[in-house]
């Protein structure tokens, strides 16, 4: 079976099973997933009962798709996402997305908690993504050009949707939350990286580093999903500062940040929904 033919079995699924058909979605990474507990009208679907699906493993992911209001907004939130760092396939990674996408989803905001390169970042605080540097060794492309998903060549020159991260930025203000701007460096994992690949990423230009999101925002540009990337400072790199870094206080950190992040959120999506379908700028 194809993977188009998967994914349009599993949107067919949801579909059916939906009362709403939001435009905007959600991708929470580690510690986030309390952002989808405080919608109103939910309508929840575990991983597992999503034809096709892919399940996590991951602590911090709870996997469940939930559709509801935040606000007045209906939004299409994954509570969880699954890594190539599990055993998944780049196709399998995206494949979530992809089947957001096939269900009109046209602007996704994809989070994650990242480590800081930048050494003017604090825990606690956010990075609004301008591009990223893809250094999985992967991508959804690879393999047979499936036109129903768009070109294979595609154009990554704006990723990250400008007038979302403007829009981002002033709703930020707004709630008087500092952000910052700044690139993603996506690795494989799942080994945090080593004080001389932080350094490594930081003269490539680096200001952040995780391991999830450029995948997802690939197969997004193809399919001509407006992409806003968000990234929750859990951590100082490697080396930047004299201790180990821990999963836990990444989860926990996300945790801290949650109440912020929720604020951001209810200040940005009206204005996301109000204008998701106008065109993407990239």
């Amino acid at each position: 079976m194809s993977i188009v033919t998967n994914i349009r079995e599993a949107a067919d699924r949801l579909r059916a099973r939906m009362t709403t058909s939001p435009r905007v979605g959600l991708v929470l990474g580690s510690g986030l997933g309390g952002f989808a507990d405080d919608l109103a009208d939910v309508e929840t679907f575990a991983y597992d009962t999503i034809p096709h699906f892919p399940v996590s493993s991951v602590e911090g992911h709870s996997g469940k798709l939930v559709v509801g209001r935040a606000g007045e907004t209906p939004v299409c939130v994954m509570a969880g996402r699954v890594h190539a760092y599990e055993g998944y396939s780049a196709t399998d990674v995206v494949f979530p997305a992809r089947v957001l996408g096939s269900l009109g989803i046209e602007t996704l905001i994809l989070t994650n908690a990242a480590g800081a390169v930048n050494t003017t970042y604090q825990p606690g605080e956010l990075m609004i993504m301008s591009d990223h540097l893809n250094l999985t060794g992967m991508s959804p492309l690879v393999g047979p050009e499936l036109p129903e998903l768009g070109h294979r060549f595609t154009d990554l020159s704006q990723s990250y949707d400008l007038d979302w991260i403007a829009a981002c930025e002033r709703a930020a203000a707004d709630v008087g939350i500092t952000t910052h701007k700044g690139v993603y460096a996506g690795l494989l994992g799942p080994s945090f990286e080593t004080p001389a690949e932080i350094r490594m990423l930081r003269a490539m230009g680096a200001d952040a580093v995780g391991m999830s999101t450029v995948l997802e925002t690939i197969a997004c540009r193809q399919m001509g999903v407006r992409v806003l990337g968000l990234s929750c400072v859990t951590n100082m790199a490697a080396g930047i500062l004299q201790q180990k870094i821990d999963h836990e206080e990444v989860i926990e950190i996300g945790r801290q940040v949650q109440s912020s992040f929720n604020a951001l959120m209810r200040a940005l999506l009206p204005v996301i929904a109000g204008g998701t379908a106008e065109g993407a700028t990239g």
